[in-house]
């Protein structure tokens, strides 16, 4: 039997221990025995049984240089290997000595082994460093060129893209500016001209004033009686001046200067920002919450329970005890707020914001969300999406089912608006000119919705 060659060690096959009763052994068993008998046959066969390690190829290769190593011990060449011990040894060593039993391999048997092992890593050797050069040479260097022209590529998608953005911003710019120019001439005649109106009508009025004063004062009773058609045509004059009245004709157009370009590209900068999901802080109000909804031990799930009606809560007049609705815990009279709701699968739910004056107490129209003047918010019932806002409604077409909406605020622009979280797209938006401190407000009737953070 030979030991096979583990690649860790370099080590090769190895023989069974060479047998000393003279049986039969391996083709290894032969040469220690011949060098045992000590008999004639020994040097009859000396010549013919010269060790294969004695080659030429082998004396060539150094691995018999013609001084071999000695046992210290038998004095005899160590040309055999113990496996067991890994060393070299003498054939008296495999017999008789301290190696009788291990498992030994002639020297040159060993030698041939490890050199063919040696041949095969250095052929895989060769094999690899062709394989990483035709890498570095072809593959880096075609990568190398790809990234160029990719890169090249992305460069030349984002200039084309920034400058497409920035081309329709100067546009949107150039056009939004003359249209603020353009209505601020329109008011600033509208200005001039009621007040010149009203000068000469202060000035009528002063001088009609005036003469009836002088009537009234210096004029005998019998001309003041006798006078009262002049007094009456001078105050139906007077009265034709009118009452000066402010309209909208003279302040500027609330949608002047809107652009939903410039609306849309704001509102993405805010919603892909590190406050997408707004305050911390925000949860429902405990307090408002209808008995007609279940709220989470962490106040931030509503959950529609009709059935919780039967055990009213204490009351409460922040409470809505009719409608299931229920307020945030957000007052927002400055700056910019967003947040984000996961409606889920609900099929009947309102998002939006209120005034802290809406009415919580009954089941009419002042205490309904988006059926009063106290209210606006985005309604999804039976399929349909709508904007609801003193019970007008307006319909919403939406391409498909948000899993989360976001609500934006901002306070100083005065806009309020609805997106679809996963992809930003803008549901609504709707500029109000808010006159009190706003609350987000909720109502579901169907599952359950969460505030996210």
């Amino acid at each position: 039997m030979t030991e096979e060659l583990t690649p860790c060690d370099l080590t090769c096959p190895s023989s069974p221990v060479p047998s000393a009763s003279g049986t039969k052994g391996t083709e290894f068993d032969q040469p220690i025995f011949s060098v045992l008998s000590g008999g004639g046959e020994r040097e009859e066969n000396q010549e013919a049984e010269t060790p294969p390690a004695a080659t030429t190829a082998d004396a060539e290769s150094g691995i018999f240089s013609g001084e071999f190593e000695v046992c210290v011990e038998h004095e005899a060449e160590l040309d055999w290997f113990c496996g067991t011990e890994r060393k070299l040894i003498c054939s008296h060593c495999a017999i008789v000595g301290p190696c009788h039993g291990h498992t030994v391999t002639p020297l040159a048997t060993r030698v041939t082994a490890v050199r063919n092992r040696l041949v095969d890593v250095c052929e895989k050797m060769q094999l690899q460093a062709l394989r990483i050069e035709r890498f570095i040479e072809q593959t880096l260097t075609d990568k190398e060129r790809k990234l160029q022209l990719a890169a090249t590529r992305a460069r030349e998608q984002v200039l084309a893209q920034v400058s497409a953005v920035r081309e329709a911003l100067e546009e949107e710019e150039q056009r939004l500016l003359e249209e603020v120019q353009r209505e601020e001439e329109r008011v600033e005649q509208c200005l001039l001209t009621q007040r010149v109106h009203w000068r000469q009508a202060l000035a009528t009025l002063t001088q009609t004033r005036s003469g009836l004063v002088h009537t009234l004062t210096h004029t005998s009773d019998a001309q003041l009686v006798t006078g009262v058609q002049e007094i009456a045509d001078r105050v139906e004059e007077a009265d034709g001046v009118g009452e000066p009245c402010d309209t909208e004709q003279l302040s500027l157009s609330r949608g002047c200067g809107d652009s939903k370009l410039l609306r849309g590209l704001w509102a993405s900068a805010v919603l892909l920002g590190p406050n997408a999901y707004g305050s911390s802080s925000l949860r429902f109000d405990e307090r408002t919450v209808s008995p007609l909804l279940s709220l989470s031990d962490d106040l931030y799930t509503l959950t529609f329970s009709p059935k919780k009606a039967r055990q009213l809560p204490q009351y409460d007049p922040a409470r809505f005890d009719r409608w299931p609705n229920a307020l945030g815990s957000l007052s927002v009279s400055s700056g910019t707020h967003s947040w984000v709701v996961d409606v889920g699968q609900s099929g009947a739910f309102k998002v939006g914001v209120c005034y802290s004056s809406l009415e919580r107490k009954g089941s009419g129209d002042e205490a309904r969300l988006g059926q009063n003047e106290r209210s606006w918010v985005l309604s999804h019932y039976d399929g349909d999406y709508s904007f609801w806002h003193a019970g007008k409604k307006e319909p919403l077409q939406v391409a498909r089912k948000p899993q989360r909406i976001g609500l934006l605020l901002d306070w100083p622009s005065q806009t309020l608006l609805f997106y679809e979280v996963d992809s930003s797209a803008v549901i609504h938006s709707v500029t109000h000119h808010f006159s009190a401190p706003l609350l987000p407000a909720f109502a579901v009737t169907d599952r359950s919705i969460t505030i996210l953070h």
